[in-house]
């Protein structure tokens, strides 16, 4: 197995996300946490609130030899709206805001890239994606991890996740792990 990489990011509810990446081959881990921000190990309340600069995030452990990290930006930008800015949806404010936190130079050179040919091909809007580089990732309490696997009939889940994640599953069919599909 080749030495796993890592990518922080974030498009609106961080409960989504999480599910979406979970449920694809070479993806490890996907954690639901906070980054970007200016408090230190922020609680789910706190940045709910809006005021400590932290988006709701999610840190995507994957092996790059199973899934590539362009596949995986590949996806992000198109299961979220990086046209709007603060905004997925009904989740409004800073903390729903569509950032990607890289850790190195290569992650860096390769979302910009993507950003910009997703800008040129694909969205009608301007992408406002913030790229910053990754200060600290804080993972969000324990019940926010999977989410909608452990409440599935919860009205958040049942109407605005679980049509997101069929969705996801048809158009990525091929790269989801076997238990997913």
């Amino acid at each position: 197995m080749a030495e796993l990489d890592s990518i922080v990011l974030g498009g609106g509810c961080f409960w989504c996300i999480e599910t979406l990446y979970n449920d694809l081959k070479g993806v490890q881990s996907a954690i639901s946490g906070f980054a970007g921000g200016h408090v230190e190990n922020p609680s789910y309340r706190q940045v709910v609130r809006g005021n400590t600069g932290h988006a709701e995030v999610v840190k995507v452990t994957f092996d790059p030899e199973v899934i590539s990290l362009q596949d995986i930006l590949n996806i992000f930008f198109t299961v979220h709206d990086p046209t709007t800015v603060n905004r997925q949806g009904n989740d409004v404010g800073p903390q729903y805001r569509s950032i990607v936190l890289y850790k190195n130079e290569e992650q860096k050179n390769l979302t910009n890239k993507t950003i910009k040919r997703f800008d040129e091909e694909v969205w009608d809007d301007p992408i406002v994606t913030q790229v910053e580089e990754l200060e600290e990732f804080y993972p969000a309490e324990e019940y926010h991890q999977r989410y909608f696997e452990k409440n599935p009939n919860q009205g958040y889940c049942n109407f605005v996740i679980k049509p997101k994640v069929q969705k996801f599953r048809k158009k990525y069919f091929d790269m989801l792990k076997a238990e997913a599909k």
